[in-house]
């Protein structure tokens, strides 16, 4: 994947124009969506030249794929957070709660920003989701087991792909605490049939 986004940010100053436009580029999703989204509007809202936009970001796609990333970046935080203090809930729990409370905005600027990601990052992105959701659940499983990249994407696919088909459809009012349970319910399910399929047999 080519890198869209021109100069690193290095210094604060730079730091806090690229959060300025990234924020305003928030701002401006959850107010008028996508199709009003131009590189003039997230200037002018962010209080920049359009020149000075262009210097860190070579189009509003490379805008959108920043953003995202950020909010992938608070999801992993929302996981070892919610693994730190709360020790007591499973992790398959700690993630799909993460995943569903850690991104902020409306249904629409969630899907956007999840499109974006996909998009943009392709195949990598799945790639080290698929296996950093792995490393997160394998405490449950006391041994090694085959099909590990294939485990991997089931495990991952199934959790995203049905929360953004929930975020999809607002229009079916679920409920996020039983959506919650019943998802735990179906990797739990996954990963403990993993465990009686592969776990050694006792001597």
């Amino acid at each position: 994947m080519t890198e869209k986004s021109r100069r690193k940010p290095r210094q604060a100053r730079a730091q806090a124009t690229v959060e300025a436009i990234l924020e305003a580029t928030f701002q401006l999703l959850e107010e008028s969506g996508l199709t009003k989204l131009t590189t003039n509007r997230i200037a002018e809202r962010a209080g920049v030249s359009i020149g000075t936009l262009y210097q860190y970001f070579s189009d509003r796609e490379a805008i959108l794929f920043a953003l995202s990333q950020r909010q992938s970046d608070n999801v992993r935080k929302k996981i070892t957070e919610l693994v730190l203090e709360n020790p007591e809930t499973s992790a398959v729990r700690a993630i799909i709660r993460a995943l569903m409370n850690g991104p902020t905005g409306s249904h629409q600027t969630r899907l956007i920003l999840s499109d974006a990601l996909f998009r943009s990052g392709g195949s990598d992105v799945m790639s080290r989701q698929h296996f950093a959701f792995l490393d997160s659940v394998s405490g449950q499983l006391s041994f090694d087991f085959p099909h590990g990249r294939e485990a991997a994407f089931i495990l991952t696919h199934t959790v995203v792909q049905l929360l953004r088909a929930a975020a999809a459809e607002p229009e079916l009012d679920l409920n996020p605490e039983v959506l919650e349970d019943e998802l735990v319910h179906l990797l739990e399910s996954y990963i403990e049939n993993l465990t009686s399929r592969f776990a050694p047999a006792k001597s």
